[in-house]
């Protein structure tokens, strides 16, 4: 394929603006992610800097052994400005790296990608602390599908909706689910044509092959698959490390042990409990959620959106996919996503919890589309955290229009996101 129709289908990302703005205030800047996920088709065909920029994948063998037998002559090859690719690889390039942006003091001198966050952030945070920006790549967001040009990371007030209302464009029924069961990686809208169960084998049968052998010498690597298929089962619940090992046939420490490759690997978020002690929110158990609806659809063999949608497992993938894109609005601008959820001793859950400007945002996520003041009952409990402020609500659903429940909350239509 010629670099013109590359091009033409390359889908705008919204990380784009974060990208810019980290290349103009550091020496490098790392884009980790899944695989599949666009690193390195953003990082080549974005349009986030007027400098040209030299590539290299340490993919190709050659390059690999040049960066681990002679960083300063690889250096000497590949002058910066100049695009890295799956660093990972090659650690000893990182003190390079360092003592070139120390020399140089050239902003956005190196543009690095990979996809295995264990060996890069150990890497990153010995050789470049200070002089490396990081920014998490999550697959399409369903506004970078419709190609809306809205950036604002999602939050249920005012200023948002005002703005969202200007750059909406509505999603309808069926399309939302087809976008659910096909999930996010870019490659599935850049080409209509491909086979979705065919995709998600190879995805599958890749990250097994690379990353999990890389990161954790499993030796049974469809015990891991059986594993990752287990989990995918429980999205949208809370984490239950034996329940999963019961199943599966591990152990306890495995389940965590092998739980840390999937988060290292981007491929799911744990959603904590909110709690005024910051150092308890890492204690409590958290919720699990798969990153990408349409591999978790894969692994657990929900053929269709049709049958999806109408499953018994319907209402934990929509509750995913709006944890999912909110969790995107706010990675897509380079910005920790300051979510939560709420449970306390009464059995009283609130979905999501958004924490801003010293204000708690409540949030219930329906399936269906004709939500009631019941749906907001819990978010009555935030009145008993002390010196915290409850900031607006609502209930995100399938109903197409943005009404108001209460003074406070309001009905948001998933297309808002």
């Amino acid at each position: 394929m010629c670099e013109a129709q590359q091009t033409a289908r390359y889908i705008k990302r919204h990380a784009e603006q974060a990208l810019a703005r980290m290349s103009k205030s550091f020496g490098a800047v790392l884009v980790t992610g899944a695989r599949q996920t666009g690193k390195t088709t953003l990082l080549r065909q974005g349009n986030f800097t007027d400098q040209t920029y030299r590539y290299v994948s340490l993919d190709d063998p050659i390059k690999l052994q040049a960066a681990l037998n002679s960083g300063g002559e690889f250096f000497l090859e590949n002058k910066p400005p100049v695009i890295i690719d799956e660093i990972q690889y090659a650690p000893p390039l990182f003190s390079y790296i360092k003592m070139i942006i120390d020399d140089e003091q050239t902003p956005g001198a190196f543009l690095l990608s990979g996809s295995q966050q264990f060996h890069l952030m150990k890497n990153v945070g010995e050789s470049l602390a200070g002089r490396l920006a990081v920014l998490s790549l999550c697959g399409l967001s369903q506004r970078e599908i419709k190609g809306v040009n809205f950036y604002e990371p999602f939050l249920p007030e005012a200023g948002y909706y005002e703005g969202r209302r200007k750059k909406n464009t509505n999603l309808d029924y069926d399309e939302i689910w087809r976008i659910i069961h096909r999930g996010s990686m870019p490659r599935l809208y850049r080409d209509k044509e491909i086979d979705w169960e065919d995709f998600w084998n190879s995805f599958t049968r890749t990250y097994l092959e690379r990353d999990v052998r890389d990161l954790a010498q499993v030796g049974n690597e469809q015990r891991f698959l059986a594993f990752m298929t287990s989990v995918a089962a429980r999205t949208g619940a809370m984490l239950n490390l034996s329940s999963i090992a019961q199943e599966t046939g591990i152990s306890v420490p495995t389940v965590e042990r092998w739980l840390s490759i999937l988060v290292a690997s981007n491929l799911i978020f744990l959603l904590r409990p909110f709690h005024v002690n910051v150092s308890k929110r890492m204690v409590h158990t958290p919720k699990l959620y798969f990153l990408d609806t349409g591999l978790a659809a894969w692994l657990t063999q929900w053929p269709s959106a049709e049958v999806l949608r109408n499953g018994h497992m319907g209402g934990a993938f929509f509750e995913t996919f709006v944890i999912i894109e909110i969790l995107k609005s706010y990675a897509n601008q380079g910005r920790e996503a300051p979510l939560y959820y709420y449970r306390d001793r009464d059995g009283r859950e609130i979905d999501l919890l958004i924490w801003q400007k010293g204000k708690l945002y409540p949030i219930e996520i329906k399936k269906h589309a004709n939500p009631g003041i019941d749906d907001i009952k819990h978010f009555s409990a935030l009145a008993s955290i002390a010196n915290i402020e409850r900031g607006s609500g609502g209930v995100i659903c399938m109903y197409k229009e943005l009404a108001s429940l209460t003074a406070m909350d309001k009905i948001i239509p998933l297309s808002w996101l």
